[in-house]
C-alpha cells in the first residue's frame, strides 16, 4: 500500500480542478478551457514537487511505471 500524501489547495483551485476533472470524466477528453485551469495545474505541480520524494533505488521512469501499475484498476 502506498503512503498518504496530503496537499492543501485554495477553494478556487479545488473548484477549478474539480470542474476540469469532471469534464474529463464525462468526455474522456482532457482539454484546458480557461487559463485558470492551466494555473491551477501549475500550482498543483509545484505542490507535488515540494511534497513528493522518491524513496527508491530504481530509476525515475521505472519508479513511475511501478506507481502506475499499483494504481491501475484490476
Amino acid at each position: 500500500m502506498s503512503k498518504e500524501v496530503k496537499i492543501t489547495l485554495t477553494e478556487d483551485e479545488a473548484w477549478v480542478l474539480f470542474e476540469l476533472t469532471r469534464r474529463f470524466s464525462d468526455s474522456s477528453k482532457l482539454s484546458i478551457e480557461d487559463q485558470a485551469e492551466e494555473r491551477a495545474l501549475w500550482n498543483l505541480c509545484c505542490i507535488f514537487e515540494k511534497s513528493l520524494h522518491q524513496e527508491s533505488e530504481v530509476g525515475y521512469n521505472e519508479f513511475i511505471a511501478q506507481c502506475r501499475e499499483r494504481l491501475r484498476d484490476e
